[in-house]
């Protein structure tokens, strides 16, 4: 299966026949080689600085956010590390719009997967989507 594929899936309509992912991408984190193996047009310009910061230390994201693609977030909750969840929901700062979106990053073992929302989209709804990937990966030893 083509990284594509992956983006396809995330952004493919859920089991209420809703699409809650508006822009995915998944990066590589191998030290030295992270970089973006597919994406969306809104996350192609994810810098290897910030996917560096979302594999690495999360320790300052609570007090300091984290930048997406050049788009501020701020933490909500960090479940990366814990067994059988590997994700990271962040909520982005407000557009010219004053609409926020919600974000959730998951990591396998080689790459990280990240989701940003509609408008309407919960964070239970992009969790899913994401954990979906991640478990497949994960399984699949990436």
């Amino acid at each position: 299966m083509s990284w594509q594929q992956y983006i396809d899936t995330l952004k493919a309509p859920d089991h209420n026949n809703q699409v809650p992912v508006a822009e995915a991408a998944i990066c590589g984190i191998a030290p030295g080689s992270e970089g973006i193996w597919a994406s969306t047009p809104g996350l192609a310009s994810i810098s290897v600085d910030e996917i560096k910061k979302l594999a690495g230390r999360r320790d300052t994201f609570a007090q300091n956010g984290v930048h997406i693609a050049g788009q501020r977030c701020r933490l909500i909750r960090d479940q990366m590390d814990m067994e059988s969840v590997y994700t990271l929901d962040l909520k982005t700062a407000a557009d010219a719009n004053g609409d926020t979106f919600g974000v959730c990053v998951g990591r396998s073992l080689q790459a990280i997967v990240i989701a940003k929302g509609t408008k309407e989209a919960s964070g239970g709804q992009l969790s899913s989507k994401v954990f979906t990937v991640v478990d497949y990966l994960r399984k699949s030893k990436f």
